[in-house]
């Protein structure tokens, strides 16, 4: 009977040994993944950056109402600019620039047909 009763427990633990090594190759899986993505995020900067703004946000005598919108009001500032954000503006600059000139365009238009038109006091006596 001691060996009956020792049966289940070896089979109960070689189960739990085989579970215990799918967790741990999961485990060793999941932080090698975040390895990787945190040397990702290293590399391209984020690090430095996050931890920049941070340390702005800690060392901020009045802390604003809202960390993130501090945050991102920073990180807003601290990103490169968006080559369609700079085509974005150049184009709205070539639009004032343009509207500029039809305004001034309509001024001389009014006045030259002011020239040929009567003034409106005469228009009203007729």
């Amino acid at each position: 009977m001691s060996s009956a009763a020792q049966s289940p427990p070896a089979t109960v633990s070689g189960a739990s040994y085989a579970a215990a090594a799918v967790t741990m190759a999961h485990y060793k899986a999941a932080d090698s993944k975040r390895e990787q993505f945190r040397r990702y995020l290293e590399k391209s900067g984020v690090l430095d950056t996050l931890t920049k703004v941070l340390v702005a946000l800690y060392e901020e005598p009045e802390k604003p109402n809202s960390a993130l919108d501090f945050l991102k009001h920073h990180l807003g500032a601290a990103t490169p600019e968006n080559p369609e954000i700079e085509l974005l503006r150049l184009e709205l600059a070539e639009m004032k620039e343009k509207y500029e000139a039809i305004v001034e365009e309509n001024k001389k238009l009014k006045t030259k047909l002011a020239q040929y038109e009567p003034p409106q006091e005469e228009k009203r006596a007729e």
